[in-house]
């Protein structure tokens, strides 16, 4: 599961990346004045829960929106009215009900950390994840007609070192290499062999730093917190 997401704005960190994958002309879009925004599912049926900046495909190359973190939703006048079926991730890739998407609408999301938990004794545990640099998320997104879209993070099998702090999906982290983002950012309706193969075997591209936090929007990571490499 990945239940929350936070960026911080205006990062040098975050327009290098951008550059990395050939996307720095969108860098400006990710200015702010320093802080951080938290993203979190649109649970009680906000549809202004939104992912800002979300990367898709466009007609003149890739751009970003800003898409209501739950996927399953209507359109109801100029907003949504979401469903009831709980869809902020997109795990079982080889459902109907995520394969359309899978092929024509992928997307990726900038990240400077992640939230996970677990239940431990009995209790929950909430662990905040910052990445030593941003890293990217996959995800699928769903537009409708009156200019409204909604997206799920997709996630994969759990990950052998991630299960210490979630054991029952990891999020599907994106390689940042340019070549990778293309096929990924590709919405000509074919799953890429080269994205289809890493579904199947997702890896943690960055190294984060992991900290046990009460909550997640108030939560920091000190330099001496736990340290998970990445593959």
């Amino acid at each position: 599961m990945c239940g929350y997401i936070r960026r911080v704005t205006d990062s040098p960190a975050v327009a290098d990346l951008l550059d990395q994958i050939g996307l720095g002309r969108l860098a400006s879009r990710f200015a702010g004045e320093g802080d951080i925004e938290h993203y979190y599912p649109a649970f009680g049926g906000n549809p202004e829960r939104k992912i800002h900046h979300l990367i898709v495909p466009g007609p003149e190359g890739p751009t970003t929106v800003d898409a209501t973190w739950w996927f399953d939703a209507q359109q109801e006048g100029g907003t949504l009215r979401l469903g009831r079926r709980t869809t902020f991730n997109a795990r079982n890739l080889n459902s109907p009900y995520w394969k359309g998407a899978l092929r024509h609408h992928r997307a990726l999301v900038v990240a400077t950390g992640l939230g996970e938990s677990k239940w431990v004794n009995g209790k929950k545990t909430q662990y905040l994840m910052e990445g030593e640099q941003p890293f990217l998320l996959g995800a699928l997104y769903r537009p409708f007609d009156n200019g409204c879209i909604s997206c799920a993070v997709i996630t994969r099998d759990s990950h052998p070192r991630f299960d210490e702090y979630h054991d029952k999906a990891f999020p599907c982290f994106v390689p940042a290499d340019q070549k990778f983002v293309d096929q990924w950012l590709n919405s000509d309706g074919q799953v890429p062999d080269m994205v289809s193969r890493y579904l199947t075997q997702p890896q943690l591209t960055v190294p984060l730093r992991v900290a046990h936090v009460s909550t997640f929007k108030r939560g920091t990571v000190s330099l001496d917190s736990e340290m998970l490499s990445a593959d």
